[in-house]
């Protein structure tokens, strides 16, 4: 299915047909309403989140003493509150 226009009367009597249609076939319903482009309905489209991998390199620098320091002495503090 590619693109079809449909009246708002037509789309309220065959509303799920319509949908199961759209969903099974793709495509797009526009829905008019006195001859007038009123609303699109077509199918979800997945969204594609971009890869984080390598997201703040370059942009944030961790100094090397921060990443060897021996923490034990700062959990021991927290664990005594």
């Amino acid at each position: 299915m590619k693109s079809r226009v449909v009246s708002a009367t037509e789309f309220k009597a065959k509303c799920l047909a319509l949908l199961d249609e759209i969903g099974n076939e793709g495509g797009t319903i526009t829905v008019t309403k006195r001859g007038r482009p009123l609303v699109m309905v077509g199918p979800v489209r997945k969204r594609q989140w971009p890869s984080t991998e390598g997201l703040w390199k370059g942009k944030v620098e961790i100094p090397e003493e921060q990443l060897t320091a021996d923490l034990s002495a700062r959990w021991d503090v927290l664990r005594q509150k």
